[in-house]
């Protein structure tokens, strides 16, 4: 089972992105901050994915990405956004892709398998 932690501010699409990815079949770890005890978390929990509430001009997020990157360079970190400009921004601060928001499941979904490496690939 793959496992993705989400962090997002706003509690109601937290909770909807976590309860639409364990539909999917992935164990997920919701987090609603972005702060100092991000990394303890991926030291624990070893996801295969992480995504990040990427707002405004996304300072916070952008220091976790480095951080996650500097320590776990393998893991995929994407970039959740209602920024119009996501698609430019995204590479620039080290991200590895961008889910748009609002998001189509099937898109969010297709996003993510394509940045989880499975054994053997």
């Amino acid at each position: 089972m793959e496992t993705i932690v989400v962090q997002d501010t706003d509690s109601a699409i937290l909770d909807v992105l976590t309860q639409a990815l364990e539909m999917e079949g992935f164990e997920v770890f919701p987090l609603r901050e972005c702060d100092e005890d991000f990394l303890t978390v991926m030291d624990r929990v070893r996801p295969h994915v992480v995504m990040l509430d990427y707002k405004l001009a996304g300072e916070a997020c952008i220091k976790i990405c480095r951080q996650i990157k500097e320590k776990y360079p393998q893991v995929p970190v994407l970039a959740l956004s209602c920024n119009h400009n996501i698609h430019n921004e995204y590479d620039l601060n080290g991200f590895d892709g961008y889910i748009k928001k609002p998001f189509d499941l099937d898109l969010l979904y297709n996003v993510l398998r394509k940045h989880i490496v499975k054994p053997g690939s």
